[in-house]
């Protein structure tokens, strides 16, 4: 497993730099397209934000940037590092900080025109490896929808397996744990 300083402020993949949150950058993001794309040095599609991602959700990472002990556990723009230009794809983090079981909550939204491609499925699995390798985590959750058949096979391919009913009415949980990769 790679190892990973608690401050990294970003992560690069085969194809995408995961670009950390801070609170600038959420900032420029509230302030529209044109301004994250500079900030990003990514182009950002007029489709942007991704789903659950929205107007609310931003003003709320940008309060929890502003703990520190929540700021490493938000979560990552994702930027498609293109030959012709980098582009803005979505977002991939957590939704808190590890609990005192360790236990940390993953999740992530794709523009629709990049789904299908393996985006998340990359993004995930470089997440996993900087949270198991910030020594707390012991377990990472996730949850999703019984008919969103794609994100169940994101997680499925990063070695999530199934673990019952989510926190609300409705949503499946799947979890992976740090033993199983020993």
């Amino acid at each position: 497993m790679a190892e990973f300083p608690a401050t990294q402020r970003y992560i690069d993949t085969g194809r995408l730099r995961l670009i950390a949150a801070n609170p600038e950058l959420v900032a420029e993001d509230l302030a529209g397209r044109d301004r994250l794309s500079a900030v990003l040095g990514a182009r950002v599609s007029d489709s942007w934000p991704p789903e659950l991602y929205d107007r609310r959700a931003m003003e709320h990472a940008a309060r929890q940037l502003t703990n520190p002990l929540e700021a490493r556990w938000s979560f990552w723009y994702l930027v498609n590092r293109r030959d012709e230009e980098d582009e803005l794809v979505g977002i991939c983090g957590f939704k808190g900080r590890p609990d005192a079981r360790g236990s940390v909550e993953i999740g992530y939204s794709i523009l629709p025109q990049f789904r299908n491609q393996g985006i998340a499925t990359e993004a995930v699995a470089a997440l996993v490896g900087w949270a198991f390798a910030q020594g707390a985590v012991q377990e990472i959750t996730a949850e999703t929808f019984p008919h969103l058949k794609q994100s169940i096979r994101v997680l499925e391919k990063n070695g999530f397996h199934f673990a019952g009913k989510g926190s609300e009415h409705g949503v499946i949980r799947y979890l992976l744990d740090r033993s199983s990769l020993i």
